[in-house]
């Protein structure tokens, strides 16, 4: 049984590359690579943007909390799925104008063009860290399920991830990765869609799972809060979300804004809605194994122990849709960023659009073996995801959420608010500073807002760069 299942996912992921090599022969120019030609409709904008949220986090790392602290993790996707609404109608109409308007291809473009050169190349360079966690997250994920599956090693098996994922990538950039994206998202949607309910028919009901909760656990069928898992994580994602590059540069692909409206504000329904899936799931698990010992094959598990061989198939192979679309995710961000922000932005202005996008390819190469290298580092996909989300809402909170909606606020101030915030979140996390209603995250970002009015105010009369709007 594991190794048919083995050979399918095998199939799977094979079939996924092919596919996108011959995307990429048919979109092979910058724009397509970039900004998928600016052409893409509300289905390929909602398909691309929930694939790329179901990720890691929101699968196998959802369903470890599921398994250890009970329906109060619904609020890690349940958090993303609040944020990519706030994305659909009111950030991302405004960057996408700017977008349409100057030309921008990068969330880069967008900060050298509201605050200038320094804030560009300061984001670009945390975010280059940044987004190699993430996607280390996601060839963990995809490691644990080749380990349940076939017994692969981790090593061995975030090596398998990062090659898939690089090269049907790298073959065609967004406008590939988005019909790829809607392939993984076909599939995510029958296997777990089926999965919960064979799973929680064989297991005998509700009545089993509350029978395997484990008593250690208070409030284990509290919705706001149990263990490591709360309402708090609204911190944590909302503004990651927010302002997220990889998803604000796929929002830039819009056909219209009507079709960024529809298509962004669809995912985030979806998202609140499949927010309670992996938490079911892996509560499901203690049903079958009550004492793993790594809660993060919980899911894998499940669906390995609950499932006709078919099933289970299809289960894990919406597993592995789900770490690789949110993989092609970070890959975007790393590769666009390294060759418009970093290789066009300041090393060769003069670059030709060939040449920037021989860099991007690149780039997805390189940010593929660091992200195999760094995955091997991190021992949990929740770990590694929280660094990345916590770097990314404390460092583009500002630049963005307010450099959109003020006409205050200049480079300096930028720039202070973005070292501050970042300077505080490390220092908060060491000492320890959190509560039942904030969190390291949320002291951040509030301390950058602070910086940048009381920058603004020392600085003297508030100015903004050319070409902004209000």
């Amino acid at each position: 049984m594991i190794n048919s299942q083995l050979l399918l996912l095998t199939g799977y992921a094979v079939g996924l590359v092919v596919f996108g090599i011959w995307l990429g022969r048919r979109f092979a120019g910058a724009a397509s690579f970039f900004v998928g030609d600016r052409d893409l409709g509300a289905g390929l904008i909602f398909g691309t943007l929930l694939a790329a949220n179901i990720g890691a986090g929101s699968t196998v790392g959802a369903a470890g909390r599921g398994y250890a602290d009970g329906l109060a993790a619904w609020w890690w996707v349940g958090s993303a799925g609040l944020g990519t609404l706030l994305l659909a109608f009111w950030i991302g109409p405004k960057i996408w104008r700017l977008g349409k308007q100057h030309d921008l291809r990068t969330v880069g473009d967008y900060l050298d063009l509201r605050f200038g050169p320094p804030v560009r190349l300061t984001v670009a360079v945390l975010l280059w860290f940044g987004t190699l966690a993430i996607l280390a997250g996601q060839l963990i994920a995809l490691a644990w399920v080749l380990d349940v599956v076939g017994g692969i090693d981790k090593t061995t098996g975030c090596i398998v991830g990062g090659v898939v994922m690089t090269v049907y990538f790298s073959a065609g950039g967004l406008r590939s990765s988005a019909w790829v994206n809607s392939v993984q998202l076909t599939v995510m949607v029958l296997g777990f869609g089926l999965a919960v309910g064979f799973a929680l028919s064989n297991a005998g009901g509700w009545s089993e799972i509350a029978a395997a909760a484990p008593k250690s656990a208070e409030n284990y069928f509290g919705f706001l809060s149990s263990g490591a898992s709360s309402w708090t994580y609204m911190f944590l994602l909302v503004p990651a979300f927010m302002v997220s590059p990889g998803l604000l540069q796929k929002i830039y692909g819009a056909r219209s804004e009507s079709a960024l409206r529809r298509g962004v504000g669809w995912s985030g329904v979806a998202l609140l809605i499949f927010a309670i899936v992996p938490p079911l799931l892996g509560m499901l698990a203690r049903v079958y194994e009550p004492s793993l010992g790594n809660a993060e094959l919980a899911l894998p598990t499940v669906l390995q122990s609950a499932l006709p061989t078919w099933l289970a198939a299809l289960g894990l192979a919406a597993i592995v849709s789900a770490e690789l679309s949110s993989a092609d995710a970070a890959l975007f961000m790393i590769s666009t960023s390294l060759s418009k922000d970093l290789y066009r932005g300041f090393v060769r202005p003069q670059a030709t659009e060939d040449q920037v996008l021989l860099v991007a390819r690149l780039g997805a190469v390189l940010g593929g073996v660091l992200g195999v290298l760094l995955a091997l580092q991190f021992q949990s996909v929740i770990s590694a995801l929280s660094l990345f989300y916590s770097l990314l809402s404390v460092s583009l909170f500002v630049p963005i959420v307010l450099g959109l909606n003020l006409r205050v606020g200049r480079t300096k101030d930028a720039l202070a608010a973005i070292v501050s915030g970042v300077a505080l979140f490390f220092v908060a996390r060491e000492v320890g500073w959190s509560g039942s209603w904030y969190n390291a995250n949320l002291i951040a970002i509030a301390g950058s807002v602070v910086v940048y009015f009381a920058s603004i105010g020392v600085t003297g009369k508030p100015m903004i760069a050319a070409g902004s709007e209000s």
